[in-house]
């Protein structure tokens, strides 16, 4: 027996205005300082008005939110008690949200404790809301959450399904002002989220399908996102991409590693996220290219490649991601990020346990030993492309 699960979800230039509809009478708006600037919580806290009800707000999330952060979020929900949690910003402020949203269910929880098989009581206290303000994580339609142990330097990775929200409001308007930066990071991690789900031993019908349909929305549309901020057409669809790509991944588990790698990188060199794991994605899906070109290849006939074979089309459907990728200023190796080969190697024994240890490994289609998920880091560093 298995299950899909996915948020309410709300789409178009007006989706904002669903807000308008909810019924409560206190929310807690979980977010960053530089929206509170930027007058994004404004936008939320005008719909909140319409529809009668207080808010708070909660600003404290930084990029990579910390254990500590979490904590303080919850204690202030604790305090608060609202019927609903607002996660509005990228994938930080909505993990942080979620994981808030568990604790305040459960205060004497620990963050990096939370497990799919833990019974927590936060829906009985509220009901949460996810507002994403780049099209990356894809936060807002999956129960996973990532937070950083700052101490051991270590991103931590975890979830339960009932952290998974009950809206996601994806209104176009509030992405139209990503900088090129941003856009191309985060771009970048829709794209690895296409291929997580797909490279999937549990992946599915039901997971397929949103993967296969992002993919072909972040190829016709993240170039021109990224060249011309303004083209709303462009920001909406990779808006739609980005969920739809999560919606995959996350009933499907990200099975490709490239995650797995990203977080470990992450942790000790502070790359942005989406930088991280689109990095990794053409290394990992060249190591799984022989076992998985029967899915690789139906995606690349689905983006319109032509080939004599599932591994042709997979090897061009590699070649196509790295064009993408460098086309809108991704770097093709570690190297390119300017990290010393020095400083990588020393961390080498540490990002090769941590990217195994994640949950998600063994859905992989093919796993790594730490043989391989060394070699794996190594030639990543150097861009070299996968030949074991």
């Amino acid at each position: 027996m298995w299950y899909f699960r996915n948020p309410l979800i709300v789409f178009g230039d007006d989706a904002l205005e669903h807000l308008r509809e909810i019924q409560g009478s206190r929310a807690l708006i979980i977010t960053d300082e530089n929206l509170v600037k930027l007058g994004f919580v404004e936008k939320v806290a005008k719909e909140l008005k319409y529809a009668g009800i207080e808010y708070r707000v909660f600003d404290q999330v930084e990029p990579d939110p910390s254990i500590e952060t979490v904590k303080k979020g919850a204690a202030v929900a604790l305090e608060y008690q609202p019927d609903w949690l607002i996660g509005l910003g990228g994938g930080s402020a909505m993990d942080a949200a979620k994981m808030i949203w568990m604790l305040y269910g459960t205060p004497d929880t620990e963050p990096y404790a939370i497990t799919p098989f833990q019974v927590f009581e936060a829906r009985s206290k509220a009901k949460m809301i996810c507002i994403p303000t780049t099209s990356g994580t894809g936060s807002e339609v999956t129960w996973f959450m990532v937070v950083t142990d700052t101490a051991e330097q270590r991103k931590i990775a975890t979830g339960t399904p009932e952290a998974m929200a009950d809206i996601a409001i994806l209104d176009s308007r509030l992405i139209k002002d990503l900088p090129k930066n941003v856009t191309s990071d985060t771009g970048m991690d829709v794209l690895s989220h296409t291929f997580e789900g797909l490279c999937s031993t549990w992946r599915g019908d039901f997971s397929d399908g949103p993967a296969l349909m992002a993919i072909k929305l972040v190829f016709q549309y993240l170039k021109r996102s990224y060249d011309n901020g303004s083209d709303m057409e462009a920001r909406e669809h990779m808006l739609n991409a980005s969920a739809l790509a999560s919606m995959s991944w996350a009933n499907a588990m990200p099975a490709l590693l490239s995650h797995n790698m990203g977080h470990a990188l992450g942790g000790f060199f502070h790359v942005t996220h989406g930088k991280c794991v689109g990095l990794y994605t053409p290394f990992n899906l060249e190591y799984v290219a022989e076992v998985g070109a029967g899915i690789l290849g139906q995606a690349a006939r689905f983006i319109g490649l032509e080939g004599k074979s599932d591994l042709e089309l997979t090897h061009q459907l590699i070649k196509k991601t790295r064009e993408l990728a460098h086309s809108i200023g991704q770097p093709l190796s570690v190297k390119e990020l300017n990290i010393d080969r020095k400083a990588y190697e020393k961390f080498l024994p540490q990002m090769v346990e941590r990217a195994l240890g994640e949950a998600s490994t063994p859905a992989a289609l093919r796993i790594p030993d730490e043989k391989d998920m060394e070699k794996l880091f190594l030639y990543a560093y150097d861009g070299k492309s996968i030949d074991f």
